[in-house]
C-alpha cells in the first residue's frame, strides 16, 4: 500500500515555506518571486498568508515587488530594521534590488 501523500496545496506551501528559509542574510526576494520559486506562480497572497500562519521565518527578507516595504506603521519600520541589520541598503524607501535580490535557481520539470 502507498502511503498517504501531501495535498496538492499542502506541497505547495511547504515549498514556499522552504523557499523563504533559503533566503540568506542580506538577501531579499519578492512575495511573486518566492511564489514563482516555489511552483506556484501568481500566488504572491499565498505567501503573504504562509508569512503570517507560521512563526520563525525570516519574513523580513520578503518584500514586495521592486524592493518596496508593504507593511504599514511599526512593522514596517520593524522589517527595514532588520535588513539594515543585515546590510541590505535601500534606494530611498526601497530595497537595492540589484545588490540584493536573492536569485532561486531554475526549478526542474
Amino acid at each position: 500500500m502507498k502511503p498517504p501523500t501531501q495535498s496538492g496545496s499542502q506541497a505547495k506551501r511547504e515549498r514556499i515555506i522552504r523557499c523563504i528559509r533559503a533566503l540568506p542574510r542580506g538577501t531579499v526576494s519578492s512575495y511573486g518571486a518566492v511564489a514563482a520559486a516555489a511552483g506556484w506562480p501568481g500566488a504572491a497572497r499565498q505567501v503573504v498568508r504562509v508569512l503570517n500562519q507560521v512563526p520563525g521565518l525570516p519574513w523580513h527578507r520578503v518584500v514586495g515587488a521592486g524592493g518596496t516595504i508593504k507593511l504599514a506603521g511599526e512593522n514596517g519600520a520593524e522589517q527595514k530594521f532588520r535588513l539594515r541589520m543585515e546590510g541590505v541598503t535601500f534606494r530611498g524607501a526601497r530595497v537595492d534590488m540589484a545588490k540584493h535580490e536573492h536569485c532561486f535557481p531554475k526549478a526542474r520539470r
